[in-house]
């Protein structure tokens, strides 16, 4: 495989020495009528309780954005809503993520006493006329008494089945246990009138759990779950991890390794039916985002090419540890990408450098 880069720029840039929001979690699509969306969210500062879901919008391939548009303006004050853009066969697009009450300004989502994300729910959203509005967040009941930490978009397969993924914190509760070896799958049969839901992964390793996981429909009919894989003990990661289902979602494969060694990480099938896959590499140099073509099946990732998409000024903002519990010190991260009409793909993810800061675009051309 051959990757070249022929275009790239900024979704949304933050100027340097304004007051602007932090950016996050980039998810681009194409939309039925063949322009680019992107969802993100903002806010005021790394950690604190207030994501805010935009969408900015492209009718020349990337090269060009709109201004951010706010999803939910009446809930920016009283809810955190952290959601990512996918589109369903139809062209319908939806909004999977995580919903957080803010009790007070400034607040922090997450606990270094219980290692645990504020009691969240999930929830999704539809828009049939091409992002400009959308319906309200509705509930996804979760497996139990648990914090989701969903990073990945919603799937919605061509039988019509809906599922999404989600990995299991603690929440804020002391002495709470909540069996992080896994992530969890929800599905829908009756278009999210009712949910059931299972196990995508499972790790045999203790003390392990992960995060940013997600979930494709490959173009036979398979589904491809894979995660961030981490050692919750040493702060270290392992691989990361994959999994299979024939069945819908309905049963899996025994996880298995990528063999790739890179921090979180999203997926997205391109025309000849190999499976692309971005990934953080902040550990070894060069740091920055890296894409690979892989043809996965039961037994193994089948990992084709792997090469870098973009490099990074620097991995981290100020520290020197780029173990995943130093999530706060990282300079890039979150890539997402979608597969264009004439085959390149988008590349997008989020980026604090000093070249610039903000949400970062690569349009890739393959070739080989």
């Amino acid at each position: 495989m051959r990757l070249e880069v022929v275009d790239e720029g900024f979704v949304s840039r933050r100027e340097q020495g304004t007051a602007t929001a932090v950016a996050a979690g980039p998810r681009p699509v194409v939309t039925a009528d063949g322009r680019l969306l992107c969802s993100f969210m903002v806010q005021p500062a790394l950690g604190v309780n207030a994501f805010t879901t935009v969408l900015a919008g492209s009718d020349d391939g990337g090269r060009n954005w709109t201004q951010p548009r706010v999803v939910w303006p009446d809930r920016v004050s009283r809810e955190s809503i952290f959601c990512s853009l996918s589109r369903g066969p139809d062209g319908t697009l939806f909004l999977f993520g995580t919903a957080t009450p803010i009790d007070d300004p400034g607040e922090s989502f997450w606990s270094e006493e219980t290692q645990g994300l504020k009691a969240n729910r999930l929830v999704w959203a539809e828009s049939i006329d091409g992002g400009t509005t959308w319906s309200e967040p509705t509930p996804i009941p979760m497996a139990g008494r648990e914090a989701a930490e969903a990073a990945g978009p919603m799937c919605v397969t061509r039988a019509g089945r809906w599922l999404a993924c989600y990995c299991p914190y603690p929440t804020f509760e002391r002495g709470q246990i909540v069996a992080r070896d896994r992530v969890v799958v929800v599905a829908s049969d009756d278009r999210g009138g009712r949910w059931r839901s299972g196990t995508m992964l499972h790790f045999d390793e203790p003390e392990s759990g992960a995060a940013e996981s997600w979930l494709v429909e490959l173009l036979d009919g398979r589904l491809l779950g894979e995660a961030w894989h981490m050692d919750l003990r040493s702060g270290r990661d392992y691989p990361d991890a994959y999994a299979i289902s024939h069945d819908g979602g309905r049963t899996w494969t025994p996880t298995r390794s990528t063999g790739i060694g890179g921090q979180a990480g999203s997926l997205a099938v391109i025309t000849d039916g190999r499976v692309a896959f971005a990934y953080n590499q902040r550990v070894r140099s060069p740091a920055g985002v890296r894409v690979a073509l892989a043809r996965p099946d039961d037994e193994a990732f089948n990992v084709l090419a792997d090469e870098m998409a973009w490099r990074a000024d620097t991995p981290l903002q100020t520290g020197d540890s780029a173990d995943h519990d130093a999530w706060r010190d990282f300079a890039f991260g979150e890539p997402a990408l979608a597969v264009l009409r004439n085959g390149d793909l988008l590349l997008t993810f989020w980026c604090v450098q000093p070249s610039g800061q903000g949400i970062r675009f690569a349009r890739l051309r393959l070739s080989g």
